[in-house]
């Protein structure tokens, strides 16, 4: 079976201007779902690369600074966003979408718990709870559609 997902070991972060490399949030690797359909876009991406090259760097090769949002630094997030014509958005409205399109998607809450690093999926459901309430509906579909099909007995 193809396996989707990918193993974040690495972290680059920018402290006080200077990219620091070190584990992810946590000090602990994490594993990210990949779907199929990004796997042509990363490889548009990496064309002309060799494997020590960053996949998203500045014009140098180097490390991406920090994702600012405003529009007085024109960052290359900033840029992105402005380019992708969606209205704006922070690199952490991306962690919140990540999370609501694999609650939509059925995931279960240990599995949105270990894409999202977080340490328990107590606070993975602390945090994306009311995510959680439309379950309620798909779930009372599913009991209708067991009974319907006497996988459960009336």
């Amino acid at each position: 079976m193809l396996r989707r997902r990918i193993r974040v070991e690495e972290n680059a972060v920018d402290v006080g201007g200077a990219i620091e490399l070190g584990t992810p949030k946590g000090h602990k690797a994490r594993t990210v779902p990949f779907p199929a359909f990004l796997s042509p876009l990363l490889a548009r991406q990496c064309e002309n690369k060799g494997p020590d090259d960053l996949v998203f760097c500045n014009e140098h090769g180097n490390h991406l600074r920090l994702p600012r949002v405003s529009d007085d630094n024109k960052s290359w997030f900033y840029g992105a966003v402005l380019r992708s014509g969606v209205p704006r958005i922070t690199p952490h409205d991306l962690r919140h979408t990540a999370a609501s399109l694999a609650v939509s998607a059925g995931a279960n809450v240990k599995a949105v718990q270990k894409m999202l690093g977080h340490a328990s999926a107590a606070m993975t459901l602390d945090v994306y709870a009311d995510l959680f309430d439309d379950d309620l509906d798909a779930v009372a579909i599913a009991l209708d559609h067991a009974v319907s099909q006497k996988i459960v007995p009336k």
